[in-house]
């Protein structure tokens, strides 16, 4: 299959080591940014329950596909012939499972010493909970981020598997790669890249270690500026059944919101009154509830007061910003979000929806067979 690719990493050959999850989205954003991304598919490996509709699989897209029996001298031939033409070989295994396989770092680093090598895990390459099993939920928990999350005398509050997989995994480990790329330009070398899930949360969350370091940040959910606590940082329900958040931290956007809300500043609380938070947050709620989510949207809509409407993910593909700034897009008949962050000269691009079946080595890019 012959692809055009856009962004600032064409050239950039990527083999990726089949998985779900970080590893996907990691593998989709380079392959956004004009990498040619190989997937490896395991031979063997048992179907998705319920099944998955490979065409739809978002998280795929931008790349081709082959199938490799890694448990076999054959297929484990084939991938280090791959790997010779890669500048990175990104997996998601347990650690030791690519060693049993024959495939680790010494053995890939011994066929092309120039390879970023990048593995992606839960708890690490080491430590005693390494070979353990885990979702997102598991390593946001350890991280520490997840107790922090959730309103007041309530317990804490999942946050879809958009931290610990997508941020503090596959996000960290594209940063990762680059990163080691950008190195081994310099020296002629690869090394391994150990991004694990616990540690990019944790990291996701060094603002508000600092603020429990200042002493501005209580260890009480819902009782801080950013977690529900504050009356100007949370989400309230229209009379319609929507919502509208609301963000007036600033004291200039505080003052729009109290305009916009037509409550007269003498006679209400400060707005850094914590005592009187409580309170102003059931006044808010009650004014909020007074109207539809329509008209609010109308009073704040040019309003500098950081207050905008809940948006379901088919309201926010077609709101008029959204479109302005092609946010959403369709490909192959599926709207999805598109490529970030915008490059000036070099644009990323979706190079083709994800692959419905996988090839064969003589069908993929013949730049994989070129070395």
């Amino acid at each position: 299959m012959t692809v055009q690719r856009s962004g600032p990493l064409v050239g950039v050959r990527i083999l990726e080591i089949a998985g779900v999850g970080p590893g996907p989205f990691c593998a989709m954003m380079l392959a956004d940014m004009g990498a040619t991304v190989l997937r490896v598919e395991r031979a063997g490996a048992p179907a998705a329950i319920p099944p998955i509709d490979p065409s739809r699989n978002l998280l795929h897209r931008g790349r081709e596909s082959i199938c490799l029996d890694l448990k076999t001298a054959d297929g484990v031939a084939a991938l280090l012939s791959l790997v010779e033409a890669a500048d990175v070989l990104l997996e998601g295994y347990r650690p030791g499972v690519m060693e049993r396989l024959g495939l680790g770092p010494d053995v890939c680093h011994a066929r092309n010493p120039r390879l970023v090598y990048a593995r992606m895990t839960g708890w690490g390459q080491d430590g005693p909970m390494a070979h353990l099993a885990g979702h997102d939920i598991n390593y946001f928990a350890m991280s520490g981020g997840l107790w922090l999350c959730g309103r007041k005398d309530e317990a804490p509050s999942p946050n879809l598997n958009l931290v610990a997989d997508m941020g503090g995994g596959g996000m960290l480990m594209a940063y990762g790669i680059v990163c080691a790329l950008l190195e081994a330009r310099g020296s002629g070398q690869g090394q391994v890249v150990d991004a694990a899930m616990t540690e990019g949360a944790a990291l996701l969350a060094t603002m508000i270690h600092g603020y429990r370091a200042m002493g501005r940040w209580r260890d009480e959910r819902g009782s801080n500026l950013l977690d529900s606590g504050a009356p100007f940082y949370d989400v309230y329900a229209t009379s319609d059944g929507h919502h509208m958040a609301v963000g007036s931290i600033e004291p200039k956007f505080y003052a729009a919101l109290i305009e916009g809300l037509e409550i007269d500043p003498a006679t209400f609380p400060r707005q850094h009154d914590v005592a009187a938070w409580p309170a102003m947050k059931v006044r808010f709620a009650e004014i909020f509830a007074s109207r539809t989510r329509r008209e609010w949207e109308e009073v704040f809509g040019s309003k500098d007061a950081c207050v905008t409407p809940v948006l379901s993910p088919d309201e926010a593909a077609a709101h008029a910003h959204a479109r302005a700034r092609g946010l959403f897009g369709e490909v192959a008949g599926v709207m999805q979000p598109m490529p970030a962050p915008r490059f000036s000269r070099t644009p990323g691009a979706i190079a083709c929806p994800p692959p419905a079946a996988e090839l064969g080595l003589n069908e993929i890019d013949p730049s994989w067979l070129a070395v």
